[in-house]
């Protein structure tokens, strides 16, 4: 949101006050300024200076306003032109010697100056090529204020900021790869189904049976980011203070720990920021042990998993963050691990497995797409030394997938709702069929009806058709059919 710096010096006493709902660090900035003013050069005025930020109900955090309360104070002095800060957007952390340090958000703070049609976007250096990335409006990159001040004031010229391509950016093809993976063909599928639509998964085995192995190599099949998926997912992690300061070529791949807070997954906090499920944004957020995780934390998927975003409120304010990702769960049948195999004995009671199962309320389990069983490999599938499908060859048909979706509906099928659904999943005679005996059969709810034909029309794209043949539903419904639905 945009914030207008004002700065009036009267006389009366030496002192230097900020109004207008500022945090901590920015009230610090009043060190900061006069500080780094004195080590550029310049004299502070020994007069009284109050700075405004308004809008004046609106929470200021951070220290990005350093730089603008540095230069509306240098303007009022009379060292720069106040012409020249006219429809101009400055953001920037000042440190003592008056060099400039990078701030969060940078690309987000540069869509708001092309929205409000700022003529330009000054800003520290390392943050220049992120703000370049979105485009629309001129970006210079700053790296002391005594340089701002030359620039500003006509005495130097600093040249416009091109974005340029992170060359650091991880390429799909150093991810770890699909052909590494010994057996589980069913499993493999089931992923690739995933990827193609968008679809939620949890897989259920023994341990070691390669089911973190199978959902680390997630990433690797899915299609590029395209450039407004890039600049949408670099906005998140700019947000959050992460990044290096270019585009995310890569879709993002999170993996917390199950300790994780409510906040952490969902994002919030006191001063709120996005959580693991925005960071996963048009990626792959995975969940390892997930009955490990904190029931309560669990529940706050819902809203994501159903609406591709998460609200969070405040008494200041209420944020949205986006949260479009394909949810990769993994966990052992029981607390021993070993229920239902074939070669080692469980220990656990039917109490504990029910227990430990009923840890994942129905609510969130209704909003998962594929159930996948990943059974313990066999000595032959241990042994063999025949290549699997590598990721590349898997990643061309999800790709071409993913296209035939754009095209038709312009959203993964995972997004397919109310009147788009019903037009995109058509069903042939004898699908129709399958489908009412499997809702009588099954118990079907009205969500996993949907997601149902969801993944039946993904797997049909997958097959080139047009229509959703019988085997096709068949397949999805298979995809419901899990011993962990057994309880």
């Amino acid at each position: 949101m945009p914030v207008e710096v004002e700065v009036d010096v009267s006389p009366g006493l030496p002192g230097f006050s900020i109004v207008g709902l500022p945090d901590a660090a920015v009230q610090e900035a009043r060190e900061r300024v006069k500080v780094a003013i004195s080590n550029s050069g310049y004299k502070f005025p020994t007069r009284k200076v109050i700075v405004n930020l308004a809008p004046a109900h609106l929470r200021k955090e951070g220290a990005a306003f350093d730089l603008p309360i540095a230069l509306a104070v240098l303007a009022v002095s009379g060292h720069i032109p106040a012409e020249s800060l006219k429809d101009a957007g400055i953001v920037g952390e000042l440190s003592l010697d008056g060099g400039l340090r990078g701030v969060r958000g940078a690309l987000c703070v540069a869509e708001g100056a092309r929205r409000e049609g700022l003529r330009c976007l000054v800003l520290p250096e390392i943050n220049a090529n992120e703000a370049a990335s979105i485009g629309g409006v001129k970006v210079f990159g700053i790296r002391t204020l005594r340089e701002a001040v030359d620039f500003l004031g006509g005495q130097s010229e600093v040249s416009q900021t091109v974005p340029q391509e992170n060359p650091s950016s991880e390429s799909v093809e150093t991810l770890e790869d699909f052909a590494d993976v010994a057996g589980q063909s069913f499993a493999r599928r089931a992923l690739e189904v995933a990827a193609a639509g968008g679809h939620n998964v949890v897989m259920s085995g023994p341990p070691g049976s390669g089911k973190t192995m199978l959902a680390r190599r997630m990433p690797g099949i899915l299609p590029p980011l395209t450039l407004d998926e890039s600049i949408e997912v670099t906005k998140v992690h700019s947000a959050a203070g992460e990044g290096n300061g270019a585009l995310i070529r890569t879709r993002p791949f999170r993996a917390p720990h199950h300790t994780i807070s409510t906040s952490g997954l969902a994002g919030g906090g006191s001063n709120p920021r996005p959580g693991e499920v925005s960071l996963a944004h048009h990626g792959v957020l995975f969940l390892d042990e997930f009955p490990e995780f904190n029931r309560a934390t669990l529940e706050v998927l819902r809203q994501p998993l159903e609406d591709g975003h998460v609200t969070i409120s405040r008494v200041a304010a209420t944020l949205s963050y986006p949260a479009r990702v394909t949810l990769v769960c993994s966990m052992n049948p029981c607390p021993c691990g070993y229920a239902g195999d074939k070669r080692r004995t469980c220990r656990c009671s039917a109490g504990q497995i029910e227990r430990y199962q009923s840890r994942i309320s129905g609510p969130l389990l209704d909003r998962i797409d594929l159930f996948v069983d990943v059974p313990r490999l066999t000595r032959q599938e241990l042994r063999e030394g025949r290549d699997a499908e590598p990721s590349s060859v898997i990643r061309e048909r999800v790709a071409a997938a993913r296209d035939i979706q754009t095209r038709r509906q312009g959203v993964p099928n995972s997004a397919l709702a109310g009147r788009r659904l019903r037009e995109a999943c058509k069903l042939r005679e004898d699908s129709e069929a399958l489908l009412g005996a499997a809702i009588d059969r099954m118990g079907l709810t009205g969500r996993s009806h949907d997601r149902v034909l969801r993944v039946a029309r993904t797997i049909a794209d997958l097959g080139g058709e047009d229509d959703i043949a019988v085997e096709n539903l068949a397949e999805a419904l298979n995809y419901r059919r899990s011993s962990f639905l057994d309880r």
